[in-house]
C-alpha cells in the first residue's frame, strides 16, 4: 500500500536508460533554473522601501540609484558566470571551482554558504509568495505559516516527480510572471509619461514589518549602504545555472549561457523598471501590503487585473523554491561523493532524482519557516551573506584557473573574474556589516560549524575504511 500511495504522489520508477530523456530545453531551464533570480524582484523590492522608508520621502527618493548599482553588479555577475560554464561544463558550482583552484577549505567553506544559501531561498520565496497573496487578502495573514508549510509540500512532491517534470510544471507560472510583469512595466510607463512624476505623502503609512519608533533617520551613507545589503537579495539566484549545466540538452555549455544571458537581461528589466515605477508614481504601501502590490493597486486599481498580478506574483515566488530543489540536491550528492556528507545523499531515488536531498531541503526549509514565524523580513538579513560568500569564493577560484590554464586570451577572462570577485567581495563585506546584528551573525557562526561538520563525517569514514581495511599478517 505505501509503495502504491508513492506512485501515485511520485510516479512509477524510471530505468537509468532515460537518464537522457529527462535534461531539459533551454525554455525548460529558464523556467526551473531562473525563477529565483525573477521573483527576488518582490522581495528585493520590498526590502529597499522598507530599508529607505526609514527616511521618509527624501529616502525613498533614492531607490533607483540603488537599483542601478545593483543591477550593474548583476551584469558583472552574469559575465563572470557565463565564464565560469565555459570552463566546467560538467556544472561549476561554488564548491567545485573553490576546491580545485583554492583548496579543500575554501571549497568546504563555499558549499556551505551555498548549501545555507539554497534552504533560506525555499524558505524566503514561500514566505514572500504568501505575503503577496495575503496582500491581496489580508484575512490570510494570520495563517502564514501553515499556507507556506502546504507550498512547501506541494513544491517538494513535484520535484520528487523527477527533473523533466518539475521543469514544465514551472513553465507556466514563470512565463505568467514574465508577460504579467513586462505588460505592467510597459503600462506603467505609459501611464508615468501622461500623468509625470508623483509626490510622496509628508506622512507614510509604516508597514507591520517596520518596528522602527517615530521620527524620521537621515539618509546617510550608512543608510543606502544597509539599504543595499538588503536589496543585494536579488541576485541570490544568479549562480543556479552554471551549478546545473549538466541537466541541460546538448550542447550543455552552449545553452546554458545562453540561458543565463537570458535570465540577466529579465532579471535587470523586471528589477530596475518595477523600482523605477515606485519612485517616479511616489508609490507607498499601506500597513499590511508589499510595495509591488501597491504598484499594481495604483496602475490598475482593486480590480481582476490587480488580483492576476498577485497571483502571477504567488506563483513565481512558489516555483522561485524550486531553483533550490533542483540545485541543493546536486551540491549534497557532490558532498557526500567526496565522503562530506553520508553518501546516502548520493543515491538517486525511482525518478532519477535525488531524493534523499530533497527530503532533507523541505526539512530544513520547513524548520525556518516555523522559527521565523513565516515572516520574510525577519529571514532575510541571513540570506545574502552566504550567497555573497560563495560567489567570491567562485570567481577567486575562476581567477586560479585562467592563470593556471593561460589559454586563449585568459588575461581577459581573469580579469573578468576578478572584477567579479572584487564586486562581490565588497558586497560581502557591506552585508556582512550592515545586516551583522539584525541577524546575518547566524550565518557567520554556522558557517564554520557546517565546514567543521563536514570534516567529522569524513574523519568518521576515514576511521571505518582504516578499521575494515586487511592488513598483511
Amino acid at each position: 500500500m505505501l509503495n502504491h500511495i508513492r506512485h501515485l504522489l511520485i510516479g512509477s520508477p524510471l530505468s537509468s536508460a532515460h537518464a537522457g530523456e529527462t535534461r531539459l530545453d533551454k525554455v525548460r531551464a529558464l523556467a526551473s533554473l531562473s525563477p529565483d533570480a525573477l521573483a527576488s524582484v518582490a522581495y528585493a523590492n520590498q526590502e529597499i522601501y522598507l530599508g529607505l522608508l526609514v527616511a521618509g520621502a527624501a529616502g525613498l527618493l533614492r531607490a533607483t540609484e540603488l537599483a542601478l548599482v545593483i543591477t550593474g553588479l548583476l551584469a558583472v555577475l552574469a559575465l563572470s558566470y557565463m565564464q565560469t560554464i565555459a570552463a566546467y561544463p560538467s556544472g561549476g558550482g561554488s564548491y567545485t571551482v573553490a576546491r580545485d583552484n583554492l583548496g579543500e577549505l575554501p571549497g568546504l567553506v563555499a558549499a556551505a554558504a551555498l548549501l545555507l544559501d539554497y534552504v533560506l531561498n525555499a524558505a524566503v520565496s514561500l514566505t514572500a509568495g504568501v505575503a503577496a497573496i495575503a496582500s491581496a487578502f489580508p484575512a490570510l495573514w494570520p495563517y502564514r505559516i501553515a499556507l507556506s508549510l502546504l507550498l512547501l509540500l506541494f513544491i517538494t512532491l513535484i520535484n520528487l516527480r523527477g527533473i523533466r517534470e518539475a521543469g514544465t510544471a514551472m513553465i507556466v507560472p514563470v512565463y505568467l510572471f514574465l508577460v504579467i510583469y513586462l505588460g505592467l512595466i510597459a503600462y506603467g510607463i505609459g501611464v508615468a509619461l501622461i500623468q509625470g512624476p508623483g509626490v510622496f505623502p509628508a506622512v507614510i503609512p509604516q508597514p507591520a514589518e517596520l518596528t522602527t519608533g517615530v521620527g524620521l533617520a537621515p539618509v546617510t551613507l550608512f543608510l543606502l549602504l544597509r539599504t543595499f545589503a538588503s536589496g543585494a537579495t536579488a541576485l541570490t539566484g544568479v549562480e543556479a545555472i552554471s551549478n546545473a549545466v549538466p541537466i541541460f540538452k546538448p550542447v550543455e555549455s552552449d545553452n546554458a549561457r545562453r540561458t543565463m544571458a537570458a535570465m540577466a537581461v529579465l532579471m535587470g528589466i523586471l528589477f530596475l523598471g518595477t523600482i523605477g515605477l515606485t519612485q517616479y508614481l511616489a508609490v507607498v504601501a499601506g500597513a499590511e501590503e508589499t510595495i509591488l502590490s501597491a504598484l499594481a493597486r495604483r496602475l490598475f486599481g482593486s480590480g481582476p487585473v490587480y488580483y492576476l498580478v498577485q497571483a502571477a506574483t504567488l506563483l513565481v515566488l512558489i516555483v522561485a523554491a524550486n531553483t533550490s530543489f533542483t540545485d541543493f540536491p546536486r551540491v549534497v550528492s557532490l558532498l557526500a561523493r567526496d565522503a562530506f556528507l553520508p553518501r546516502q545523499l548520493r543515491a538517486v531515488g525511482d525518478r532519477l532524482v535525488f531524493s534523499n536531498g530533497i527530503v532533507l531541503l523541505a526539512a530544513l526549509a520547513g524548520l525556518l519557516i516555523v522559527i521565523f514565524q513565516g515572516d520574510t523580513h525577519l529571514l532575510i538579513p541571513l540570506f545574502a551573506v552566504g550567497a555573497f560568500l560563495a560567489f567570491t569564493l567562485s570567481q577567486s577560484g575562476m581567477v586560479v584557473h585562467w592563470w593556471r590554464e593561460r589559454g586563449r586570451r585568459w588575461r581577459a577572462k581573469a580579469a573578468m573574474n576578478g572584477l567579479g570577485a572584487l564586486a562581490t567581495g565588497v558586497a560581502l563585506l557591506v552585508i556582512g556589516a550592515g545586516k551583522f546584528t539584525a541577524g546575518a551573525w547566524i550565518v557567520i557562526l554556522l558557517i564554520p560549524l557546517i565546514v567543521w561538520l563536514f570534516r567529522s563525517i569524513r574523519a568518521h569514514y576515514a576511521e571505518v575504511g582504516r578499521q575494515l581495511r586487511l592488513h598483511e599478517a
